[in-house]
Formats: C-alpha cells, sequence, structure tokens
C-alpha cells in the first residue's frame, strides 16, 4: 500500500479506507517489532506514552486494534454510549460480592445438632415443620430449641460460617 511520505511504516493510517487484507498484513508485521518499536508505534498512534508496566504481548494487541479502528472504524456511537454508562454505572453503585443462591425448595429438610440433641425442620410451602408443629420461620424454630434469639437461616447453617463460630455453634 503506497503512503504520502517516507516514514510510512511510522504513521497512522488516518481516515483512509484500506482493504481488509491491508490491514491484516499491518497487524501481521507487528509481531516482528521489538517492544521499543512497539511503543513509538503506541506513542504515534495515541499521542502519549503507552502506560507503565504494560506487557508487551497487550501493547501489540492494543496497537493492532487501534490500527483497524482507524482502518475500517471504531465502536458506533450507541456502542460507545452503553459502555460509557456501564463505566458510571459500576463506579457509582457499590459493588457486592456474589453470592450463590441458597434457596431451599419445599421438603427440604435441614439437620443441626444443639447440646447433643439432632434437630430435623422440614421446610413447607409457607414456614417450616418441626417436631410436628407448624412455624412461620426458621428464626421461630431456632429459638424454640435454644431458647434466645437467633437467625434460623444461620442456625441452620444457610448464613456464613464466621457468624456460626462466633456463637460456638460451628
Amino acid at each position: 500500500m503506497a503512503h504520502a511520505h517516507s516514514s510510512a511504516r511510522n504513521t497512522p493510517w488516518r481516515r483512509a479506507k484500506h482493504r481488509p487484507g491491508e490491514v491484516a498484513q499491518a497487524v501481521a508485521g507487528l509481531s516482528a517489532l521489538d517492544t521499543k518499536a512497539l511503543k513509538q508505534q503506541w506513542r504515534i498512534l495515541w499521542g502519549a506514552e503507552p502506560p507503565p508496566g504494560l506487557s508487551r504481548l497487550l501493547l501489540l494487541r492494543a496497537i493492532a486494534y487501534r490500527l483497524q479502528e482507524r482502518a475500517l472504524g471504531g465502536l458506533k456511537p450507541a456502542t460507545r454510549r452503553l459502555l460509557r454508562d456501564a463505566v458510571t454505572d459500576a463506579a457509582t453503585e457499590p459493588t457486592r460480592p456474589a453470592r450463590p443462591s441458597r434457596a431451599m425448595q419445599p421438603g427440604t429438610v435441614l439437620v443441626r445438632e444443639w447440646h447433643g440433641t439432632s434437630h430435623r425442620v422440614t421446610l413447607l410451602d409457607h414456614g417450616c415443620s418441626w417436631r410436628d408443629r407448624r412455624y412461620r420461620s426458621l428464626s421461630e424454630v431456632a429459638r424454640e430449641i435454644t431458647g434466645s434469639r437467633w437467625s434460623g437461616p444461620r442456625f441452620f447453617g444457610l448464613g456464613p460460617a464466621r457468624e456460626a463460630r462466633r456463637h460456638g455453634t460451628a
């Protein structure tokens, strides 16, 4: 492909459309460049120094993307807005670690040993059953068993393990 000036291999592709084969050839040629030459390409394409500590592989991939973007076009404005909004949302909303779902089905039997006695609780559509008596929640059952206020799900091992250890029941 012919370029307008002598430093063609160091000049970024600007606005001119290129055939896919030319783009592929230019991208393939990047792997032959050493890190110093790749950093020079970065400076040309972005007009700034590459971030410190960027690996050669990431440098190569970013330059390849930029060449393709310049030659073939970048992201559509709608995609750019979507990405910008996602970044904004992620920066403003508190992050919460993903927790596995612990949804139990009716009929599930939970077993908990407390002071040498094994307690079996069956989950129902609404509430649970323990010793042939119906309860509105696991917490009611835990209160009956222990004589004190407990989180039923934690008492039956459905909550964080550290909470159970703190109460000396793990």
